[in-house]
């Protein structure tokens, strides 16, 4: 079984940056797509970013958020510039296959809140 725990999380003011991490139980970040996930209040977990050969963004997100992986360290990041606060949600990673999309079970994720 694989365990993902995502952190960096907090409070920040629209405008801000937060960088989050995932660390993996397993060698699978350079064996999967990875995604970062998000979910808002009452609303569905999406997709907002993900990478295998190359990335890709949800249009809320283009040109503000990057995703990255350390193989070595079984570890993907999420680097998030320029935040408003419609990105305040609870974010998670997971696998992001694109037959099977999340494979793992999901971790506690970590909260991003960002104030106006």
């Amino acid at each position: 079984q694989v365990q993902l725990v995502e952190s960096g999380g907090g409070l920040v003011q629209a405008g801000g940056s937060l960088r989050l991490s995932c660390a993996a139980s397993r060698s699978i970040v350079n064996a999967y797509a990875m995604g970062w996930y998000r979910q808002a209040p009452g609303k569905q977990r999406d997709l907002v970013a993900r990478i295998s050969s190359s990335t890709n963004y949800a249009d809320s997100v283009k040109g503000r958020f990057t995703i990255s992986r350390d193989n070595s360290k079984n570890t993907v990041y999420l680097q998030m510039n320029s935040l408003k606060p419609d990105d305040t949600a609870v974010y998670y990673c997971n696998t992001a296959d694109q037959r099977r999309g999340a494979i793992f079970d999901w971790g506690q994720g970590t909260q991003v809140t960002v104030s106006s």
